[in-house]
């Protein structure tokens, strides 16, 4: 009757942890769509930026994202294949999934907090350098793009302020045509309406432009954290279920054999 008692206890959970472990690849399936999304969303809002950035590591924590999400999705219809069809075989490669992803999504987390602790300093070096002596240059086209957006998008004007751009390349050469800021520091753009400084006429945010894509990118930067740490915590919760459902498989069939 013991021996009963325990068979029955062992099913019951066996089962248990069979509809556990499906709803959690659901879930995780969901989740790998979001942490894709949040790498999509990364790379392309205001996408422009990252010319101005002297590192890649903000662009790499968005595509080892999208990698990781990618990965999940696949991995989540695999597993649930592998939780109906009760295949140690197939779970353990699935366990072994699991684990490599909570490893990729473990350093898109670390990466991104990693950069949020030394954007202000890159920013306060390079984007001063970039904007003056690479706006309106040969070749350049993508950062005077993105050079120009930034300051519209955020209604700033040079990387500290607008004085910033009386020392530029493109300002002090005949090509400016006389004008003290881009036309992109203009309330209203209009050709030439960079010839005069006025703040009724341009932005004059304080902390110019540093200040407010430090901000957006830090924002960013703690989305694509959170969700990377967030989701391989919950990566490493199923793995442990996996692990505890592959044993009790093999525990059923060992008792079996027993019984033959």
């Amino acid at each position: 009757m013991t021996a009963m008692y325990k068979d029955d206890q062992g099913d019951w959970m066996t089962v248990c942890l069979k509809y556990l472990l499906f709803v959690f690849n659901v879930l995780f399936w969901v989740g790998g769509a979001a942490v894709m999304g949040v790498g999509i969303w990364t790379l392309i809002d205001k996408s422009d930026y990252l010319s101005l950035l002297a590192s890649s590591t903000f662009a790499v924590s968005a595509y080892i994202l999208i990698l990781a999400g990618a990965l999940v999705m696949v991995t989540g219809f695999l597993g649930c294949c592998a939780v109906i069809r009760e295949q140690r075989s197939c779970l353990s490669t699935y366990f072994c999934c699991l684990l490599l992803i909570f490893l990729i999504e473990l350093v898109a987390g670390v990466l991104a907090y990693v950069y949020y602790q030394r954007l202000s300093e890159e920013l306060k070096q390079h984007l001063n350098e970039t904007m003056t002596e690479n706006y309106a240059q040969p070749g350049k086209e993508a950062i005077t793009l993105a050079v120009d957006r930034l300051q519209q998008d955020f209604k700033c004007c040079g990387s500290n302020n607008s004085f910033d751009w009386l020392h530029s390349v493109y300002m002090t050469s005949a090509v400016s045509e006389g004008r003290v800021v881009p036309d992109s520091c203009c309330k209203t753009i209009t050709t030439l309406c960079g010839r005069r400084d006025h703040p009724s006429n341009i932005y004059k945010t304080e902390g110019g432009c540093i200040t407010k894509l430090e901000q957006f990118l830090a924002d960013h930067l703690l989305i694509i954290g959170a969700v990377g740490i967030g989701v391989a915590c919950l990566q490493l919760a199923g793995a442990m279920l996996t692990a505890c459902f592959i044993y009790l498989l093999y525990k059923e069939e060992e008792e079996d054999f027993s019984a033959v």
